[in-house]
């Protein structure tokens, strides 16, 4: 057996410590460097998922009131509506509860809107890596638009009883002659909580709505993901992060639209287990839902309270992809892992 002396294992050594193997080649470490997946890593993953729950709170602190305002539209009664106008709504808001009526919500808003951007930002940018393999080539629309529906409903299911605590939150301190409701409004996120799940059927009531809540939540945010990197390749951004606060907006505006009649519903199962006229007539699942509102309402019934909507989207997405393409560059030179 031939031995091994003292300079071949120096030479070794040295050959490793350059990442030269024998062959000369490069080393497989640092070819490692070079591969597409260098990209993700535990701080690629960290600073994603901290900038998505940071432009989640950022986007919905913003337009609070309207969002607070387009919940109550969606859910009184078409026969007992108590909030018609944009303006003169936002006016009866701030009459009867002050500016606290404009953010009524917003705390768990933001409790549920962090986590939930935070897990959609980082799913998306992980399955655009997971699809892109090996390669270096661009993802092809179908991709971004899978990436983005999968990454919404993760998203929503991590946190969805957050949203219906939310909703029923907003609508308890509301003039719609909802049975309660004044009691309801002394209720913290965790007393509402367990109100639903006391009154309501256990966990199944936490969960009220979750599958018309995915099926357009999927499509939205695949939209808007998808649209947004589209507008994203004809205007760079690298030059001025405020060009993403433009083309966020535009996504936005297009995937709210496409997508609002299942966020209608979404908000009317969700208050389904309340018992008030006020609230409209009860729903024994999404599909007698659908056809009770269009009978009573038309078609235009599922598009109700998108004024607000429209209020809110453009500068909500606009602020959200602002501040997540901001925080993940100031994130970039940070060693913290």
């Amino acid at each position: 057996m031939k031995s091994t002396s003292t300079s071949d294992v120096e030479g070794i050594a040295k050959k490793v410590s350059t990442g030269v193997n024998e062959n000369g080649d490069k080393s497989i470490d640092e070819n490692k460097e070079k591969s597409p997946h260098k990209s993700y890593d535990g701080k690629k993953m960290m600073e994603w998922f901290i900038a998505g729950g940071a432009s989640g709170v950022a986007s919905r602190t913003a337009v609070s009131p309207i969002e607070r305002l387009k919940i109550l539209q969606q859910v009184q009664s078409f026969s007992k509506a108590e909030y018609t106008g944009l303006w003169s709504s936002l006016k009866k808001m701030y009459k009867e509860e002050g500016f606290k009526g404009f953010m009524r919500g917003n705390g768990i808003n933001c409790l549920r809107i962090a986590p939930y951007s935070a897990v959609q930002f980082s799913t998306y940018e992980f399955l655009k890596i997971l699809f892109a393999g090996d390669s270096n080539r661009p993802l092809e629309n179908w991709q971004k638009l899978a990436a983005g529906a999968l990454a919404g409903i993760n998203s929503v299911a991590t946190t969805y009883p957050l949203d219906l605590v939310r909703s029923r939150l907003s609508i308890a301190t509301a003039s719609l002659g909802v049975e309660s409701s004044r009691q309801d409004a002394k209720l913290s996120m965790w007393a509402m909580g367990k109100k639903v799940y006391r009154e309501e059927g256990g966990y199944r009531g936490l969960y009220r709505g979750l599958v018309p809540t995915s099926v357009g939540v999927a499509p939205y945010v695949a939209i808007n993901f998808a649209t947004y990197e589209m507008l994203k390749s004809y205007i760079p951004i690298d030059g001025s992060k405020w060009l993403a606060l433009v083309i966020g907006a535009m996504s936005g505006t297009v995937s709210q639209t496409l997508t609002y009649p299942c966020d209608v519903l979404r908000r009317k199962m969700q208050v389904n287990g309340i018992r008030s006229d006020a609230l409209g007539p009860k729903y024994n699942g999404s599909i007698d839902a659908i056809k009770q509102i269009v009978r009573a309402e038309g078609f235009k019934g599922l598009y109700r309270g998108i004024v607000a909507n429209w209020m809110k989207v453009a500068p909500s997405i606009g602020v959200s992809f602002y501040t997540y393409e901001l925080v993940k560059e100031l994130l970039e030179p940070i060693e913290y892992i």
